[in-house]
């Protein structure tokens, strides 16, 4: 489990980043970097670079191997230490707060700014790395590819997202972004999984749910990744937050992505409030969405 190391930046140096930046730029070329090759990378005295390593290996910053050759990687608390002392660097945040939730690709956390935001770090890759490489299209061109390069991907993908939609949908507003995380606007609301809708509200949610896809389609986004985990439902509407697979509306897919991404949406509902949520034409509700011309679920009963 990745350990939150905010409590950590206190106590390191400048020349503890020198040494973890090296480590990151050596990363771009082999997983486990040389120690010999360090001094040039991280612009360290060799002695300087013997003691930096055993300051950041006491911190779990780093890890070591010395199987074939003695190389070093960062972990995942490297990185996390690098993109809060940049956003630190150019107060983006000024205080660290609790967790916001876990997930098995992301770890979000409260972070203060001129007003509380969500920082979330972006984890894909570190513990399923080869199903990452295989199932996202970023890393197909690369020869070598690290954890670090597909977490910064799906963070700048995400990032990317964010910024064309917002504000026409119902997205958090992106504050900004470093490395694998992004600092952005902390949505009040429940995860609609763990929402009890009343009667009356069923259709009038997932209707606002559908009519957001539809505005992000009309702007250029499918979210590639719909269900009832990645919607919040708060006392001024519904939230579409986790936007890291978004694919492109012009994208040979995205037929495809969309009406996978109705059929998601509407068999959540149809399985929590069959009472209210019948049988319905997914792909007529998907054909709509992707001509502009959704109104309401019902009409597309069948």
């Amino acid at each position: 489990m990745v350990q939150n190391v905010a409590g950590i930046l206190p106590e390191l140096d400048p020349e503890d980043f020198y040494l973890l930046s090296g480590v990151e730029q050596g990363m771009r070329f082999s997983e486990w970097v040389s120690r010999e090759k360090l001094p040039d990378f991280a612009d360290l005295t060799p002695e300087e670079v013997e003691y930096r390593l055993d300051r950041c290996l006491d911190r779990g910053l780093i890890e070591r191997k010395t199987i074939q050759y003695e190389g070093y990687t960062l972990t995942f608390e490297g990185y996390d230490a690098l993109a809060l002392r940049t956003f630190a660097e150019r107060e983006t945040i000024t205080g660290f707060g609790a967790s916001l939730g876990v997930g098995k690709e992301s770890d979000v956390f409260e972070v203060q700014s001129y007003e509380p935001m969500a920082l979330k770090f972006h984890r894909e890759g570190y513990t399923n790395f080869r199903e990452v490489m295989k199932e996202r299209d970023y890393t197909s061109d690369r020869q070598h590819v690290s954890w670090l390069y597909t977490a910064r991907k799906a963070a700048e993908r995400e990032y990317e997202a964010l910024e064309t939609l917002y504000p026409d949908v119902s997205v958090p507003r992106p504050i900004d972004h470093n490395r694998h995380a992004i600092v952005m606007e902390k949505i009040d609301g429940v995860e609609l999984s763990r929402t009890g809708l009343e009667d009356e509200q069923v259709l009038p949610v997932l209707d606002l749910v559908l009519r957001e896809m539809q505005t992000a389609y009309r702007e250029g986004r499918v979210h590639a990744d719909m269900s009832e985990y990645n919607v919040f439902v708060g006392s001024e509407g519904i939230t579409i937050f986790d936007w890291p697979q978004a694919i492109p509306a012009d994208h040979e897919n995205a037929e495809e992505f969309l009406e996978r991404d109705v059929e998601n949406i509407v068999n959540y509902f149809r399985r929590k409030y069959p009472q209210h949520v019948e049988e319905y034409d997914v792909g007529a509700v998907a054909h709509s969405i992707e001509k502009n011309e959704f109104d309401r679920v019902e009409a597309h009963s069948v």
